[in-house]
């Protein structure tokens, strides 16, 4: 540190900009872009390790802990490319540490800021006697463990360095739990919502606040040597600060945040002072004695974390923090690192012993107490193993650490290590060791499709999902009209929010929406305008005859299938109904909405333990709740043939038992004695209907139980049988029901007829009837329902429909 020090005092101070290399300047030479070459380096290499980590399958924040850390400390730094002394002279010389120093620095003070935010303090408050007991356990046996560790290598290579400190600060290394780091791991294995994640969580949260306070103890005892009494000065001050803000700071900014409305812009002027207040108290620490980036995290703990100003705010500077400035900040301390300082039996030895150490004491004290509070062997391993996660946070104590003096290269190059073993091997060991996923049996499980339920008196479940509020007045309304009045069965609705897990920060603010899994999501917020959906949902909640649980799901995308899928099989439900990726504009026609959403669609209907229903929704039933006195609505079912058609007919006739639905079963045959095909239309061959005869007996099997059973005890239902020679015909007949509410086709309809429309279509998962109904070209303001009945494996031409491309021809 002295040296470097005298290296800053003494080289004389670097221009800002350059007049430009024709003036005979090296731009190298000057502040400005010799600090962009070395930011665009930081960006190259991070990305480029980021993407070769991929294949490892860890989740993304440990994929971008190893990336940053070993850019910074291996590749940039005298491990690797630093070796290279006209290298590091010219990218990165003594004179611009400075410079560099300090935008990294800025950087990590909003970062500390956002760890900040991360935390709620209401949910601490709340936090259960065994999450308690698991942090006290996970704090301080790696804590005692950690200060005996500190006397080995004070006695081997940590020779003479300030004593107290350095004891302090290798107990706070051993016992931190990295919260922010943890909750990411969670939310990507699905565990958020588990038991054994809601306990890691809160036991995380109570030790990140633990950590934290023993670290500003370090710090401030670990001055420049001077009377006790001065740390304990600092201590005070920095405690009398925490304290004022605590009261100071949290009016402020819910002041604030009742400005700031939930789908409304966050004023800049807001923005502006809590960035403004991160730095004063930032300053404030920093004068203090204990290092600023403590101000700023206080900060961002204290500020409330209801409403839309958390998030707001989590956007405006994540991005630019985590993207940019924190990975100067592993550069900047990674030019002051060499992992080759780690040589020799003796140096190798103690590397064990201290991955040994901070293993054991985080997982067998967390084990030990969650065994005393009854919890299962395997979930207390598991959480045990969750509370072992270290991260970024662990790498910025490092930091401090060896800033101030305590940690030498060696041992700092050891704990670092540490650190990144020890978060890397946290996702293998607890996929391992903890599988949550109980699936009921097979005789729990019965009714997995709507056709061949009968009369069945069991419960019918549905799982209904929805990616916004948009999506809730039509799902509503088909809950409303499957009620029906007259069955004595009971009708549960599971309905499931959907929600991204992105790959931002703001994610976490999402975490804390989710650990309410379970509870109402349409919970009344004056705040807010969503009155109406509020009334619809609670009027339900009333209803004698339904059932609605509510759940969130909050998932990456690529995964969001498995939260769906593995929901409709926990819940035993007969079918799924998912929104389609297009929504209604206002000129009529369809726009996308999100195009992985129809990822989405298509891994559930390939995966789904049950029938699936994707709507396309176009208002059915207006844009709020229809009273059940004033439904009336007229429904059309398209039966070419085949299981899916036959689910969408049996999904007609129970909706048919709502005596405001009336239902049209439109079924098409091939006139087999007409002229022959005009020219231009799809010949049929003739091995092609000679295959289909199996089909046609079933057709016409579904077909008689119908009229038997629904048709002739109701005057509000309908059949037609249409007789067609060509596609040309099919469409016509197809347009003289458009006047409908809801067309209700099969996914994947089968026989003759439905060849004659196939053909290249823009979403193949949606069949070709389903594909027809929402092309421009077909003038409708009908809803449409595409079905796929349930089946342990679904036909081959069934799957290639699922993962063809837009452009492919859907012909069989």
């Amino acid at each position: 540190m002295a040296s470097r020090e005298t290296t800053h005092n003494s080289a004389p101070l670097m221009k800002a900009t350059s007049h430009g290399v024709f003036q005979g300047d090296n731009p190298l030479h000057f502040a400005l872009p010799l600090v962009i070459l070395q930011m665009c380096l930081v960006l190259i290499l991070t990305r480029a390790l980021a993407y070769l980590l991929k294949p490892l399958r860890q989740p993304r924040v440990v994929a971008e802990i190893v990336t940053k850390v070993c850019q910074g400390g291996v590749l940039l730094g005298p491990s690797a490319l630093g070796r290279n002394k006209a290298y590091l002279d010219t990218v990165f010389p003594p004179i611009s540490l400075t410079v560099l120093d300090t935008l990294a620095n800025l950087g990590l003070l909003f970062f500390l800021f956002l760890v900040g935010l991360e935390l709620d303090l209401n949910s601490l408050r709340k936090t259960g006697k065994k999450a308690l007991c698991i942090a006290i356990a996970g704090i301080s046996l790696p804590f005692f463990l950690g200060t005996g560790v500190s006397f080995i290598l004070i006695g081997t290579i940590s020779g003479g360095v300030n004593e107290g400190p350095f004891i302090v600060f290798m107990g706070v290394a051993m016992s931190i739990t990295a919260f922010p780091v943890l909750a990411r791991i969670l939310a990507e294995l699905k565990l958020l919502t588990t038991d054994v994640g809601k306990m890691a969580m809160s036991a995380a949260a109570v030790n990140d606040v633990v950590a934290w306070i023993l670290l500003a103890l370090a710090v401030a005892l670990s001055g420049t040597g001077r009377s006790p009494l001065v740390a304990l000065w600092v201590f005070l001050c920095a405690s009398g600060f925490v304290l004022l803000c605590s009261f100071v700071v949290p009016p402020i900014f819910k002041w604030m945040s009742q400005r700031c409305p939930d789908g409304e812009p966050v004023d800049e002027v807001y923005v502006c002072a809590t960035l403004g207040g991160v730095l004063a108290a930032s300053f404030v620490t920093d004068t203090i004695g204990i290092h600023a980036l403590f101000g700023a995290f206080v900060v961002g703990v204290l500020i409330p974390k209801e409403g839309a100003f958390g998030v707001a705010l989590v956007e405006k500077v994540e991005d630019l923090v985590s993207g940019l400035f924190l990975p100067l900040y592993f550069v900047s301390s990674g030019l002051k690192t060499n992992v080759a300082s780690i040589k020799g039996a003796q140096s190798w030895g103690l590397f064990i012993l201290v991955i040994f150490t901070a293993c054991f004491g985080k997982i067998a004290g967390s084990v030990g107490v969650s065994l005393v509070c009854k919890i299962e062997f395997m979930e207390a391993v598991a959480i045990g193993l969750l509370m072992n996660t270290k991260g970024l946070v662990e790498i910025i104590v490092l930091n401090i650490g060896k800033d101030r003096g305590v940690l030498n290269d060696e041992t700092f190059a050891i704990l670092v290590l540490m650190a990144l073993l020890t978060t890397f091997i946290t996702t293998p060991l607890v996929v391992a060791v903890y599988k949550p996923t109980k699936t009921p049996s097979s005789s729990q499980y019965r009714y997995r499709t709507l056709n061949g339920r009968g009369s069945s008196t069991s419960p019918f479940r549905m799982l209904i999902c929805f990616h916004s509020l948009r999506n809730i007045p039509t799902m509503i309304n088909l809950i409303e009209v499957l009620r029906g009045t007259g069955k004595k069965e009971v009708f549960l609705v599971h309905a499931m929010h959907l929600m991204e897990l992105s790959e931002r920060s703001s994610a976490i603010l999402m975490v804390h929406k989710a650990r309410k899994n379970g509870l109402p999501f349409w919970k009344k917020d004056p705040e807010t305008g969503s009155d109406q959906i509020v009334v619809a949902f609670e009027a339900f909640q009333q209803l004698s005859k339904v059932s609605i649980w509510p759940t969130t799901a909050i998932s990456a995308v690529s995964s969001m299938h498995e939260d769906i899928c593995n929901g409709a099989e926990r819940n035993r439900a007969a079918m799924i109904i998912l929104p389609f990726h297009k929504h209604l504009r206002l000129d009529g026609q369809l726009e996308t909405t999100r195009a992985e959403y129809r990822h989405v669609n298509c891994q559930v209907l390939e995966h789904a333990p049950c029938s699936v229903g994707i709507l396309v929704d176009r208002g059915f039933g207006g844009t709020s709740h229809i009273a059940a006195s004033n439904v009336n609505s007229l429904v059309t079912v398209l039966f070419f043939g085949g299981n899916d058609d036959h689910e969408a007919l049996a999904y007609g006739a129970r909706m048919a038992e709502h005596p405001g639905i009336n239902l049209i079963v439109v079924r098409f045959l091939l006139n087999s004695v007409g002229p022959a095909t005009p020219p231009g239309s799809i010949t049929v061959e003739i091995q092609e209907s000679t295959s289909d005869t199996p089909t046609q007996s079933t057709d016409d099997e579904i077909i008689s139980d119908f009229k038997k059973t629904a048709l002739s005890k109701s005057d509000t239902m309908k059949y037609d049988e249409r007789v067609v020679k060509n596609g040309a015909e099919t469409i016509d007949i197809i347009h003289e029901y458009a006047r409908c509410n809801l067309f209700l086709v099969g996914r994947m309809p089968e026989g003759v007829v439905v060849e004659f429309l196939k053909k290249k279509n823009e979403c193949p998962e949606m069949g070709p009837v389903g594909n027809l109904l929402i092309s421009p070209s077909f003038s409708t303001a009908a809803s449409v329902l595409v079905v796929q009945q349930y089946h342990s494996q679904l036909s081959l031409l069934s799957l290639t429909s699922l993962t063809e491309d837009e452009t492919n021809d859907f012909v069989v």
